[in-house]
């Protein structure tokens, strides 16, 4: 018996852990359901609790350059503490917020290269290493959201890529400690004036502040410069017509 504990200390014997997501695609405001399926090692585990993460790889830039890290945005427990048996299955439910500002990776069931988000699960064992495991998660753009970037291509802008930048946008109501851009290179009728166009969300269950930050051509004295405009819309404008006021802050910005 003592062996086997100090077997179960080391990770050998202990449960199985396995993260199913039954709502593998969501959106920003929306809610996460899944259950963590444990299955009992040939060791008696005593579980002081689980924890769910919702993690993204993101940009950092230093002084020797740029790097990506995993950063957690979000955090809940998700069970209290139980002890499993040798053998024993169990299903933890749950259902958790996904926050407002969360990151999109889809857009019209179209996946954005280069985003990657996640769920991590972490399971405390008493006496024991941590079990854990991670599953991919995929975020539909809100409606007013995809209006917003629908307009941009209708417009004549053509999608080049998207990550996720380490920071804050001054004068947003952002608190994660990261934003998400979406870049297009220039449609047609601005590319005189701008080289591409990158479209930030700082989104709250009221309104959408959209972030345009146009990279602007120089001119005869090599005045360009990148200009950052934040706009307000309500998620009621889903079903309106954006173009002229999209076209508007466009120009406004150039």
């Amino acid at each position: 018996m003592v062996f086997k504990k100090l077997l179960g200390a080391l990770g050998v014997g202990g449960p199985g852990v396995d993260t199913v997501l039954t709502t593998p695609v969501v959106q920003p405001g929306g809610t996460l359901h899944g259950t963590v399926e444990l299955t009992g090692g040939t060791v008696e585990a005593d579980i002081r609790g689980i924890t769910l993460t919702l993690v993204a790889r993101v940009e950092i830039e230093h002084e020797e350059g740029e790097s990506t890290g995993l950063y957690p945005f979000a955090r809940f427990s998700v069970a209290q503490p139980l002890v499993l048996a040798p053998g024993e299955n169990r299903s933890i439910p749950f259902a958790v917020p996904v926050p407002w500002e969360t990151p999109v990776t889809t857009i019209a069931g179209q996946r954005l290269h280069g985003m990657q988000l996640g769920v991590r699960t972490e399971v405390d064992i008493a006496g024991a290493l941590d079990k854990g495991d991670s599953d991919p998660l995929e975020v539909e753009s809100l409606p007013v959201q995809r209006r917003v970037l629908d307009t941009l291509l209708q417009l004549g802008f053509h999608f080049r890529s998207a990550d996720l930048e380490a920071g804050h946008i001054h004068g947003t109501g952002q608190t994660l400690p990261f934003y998400q851009e979406i870049e297009f290179s220039s449609a047609p009728q601005y590319a005189h004036a701008c080289n591409s166009l990158e479209v930030s969300f700082v989104t709250t269950p009221h309104r959408v502040e959209v972030v345009l930050e146009a990279d602007r051509r120089g001119g005869l004295f090599g005045d360009g410069h990148d200009v950052i405009r934040t706009h307000v819309v309500e998620h009621g404008q889903a079903d309106e017509d954006l173009t002229g006021l999209v076209d508007g802050w466009i120009r406004a910005a150039l």
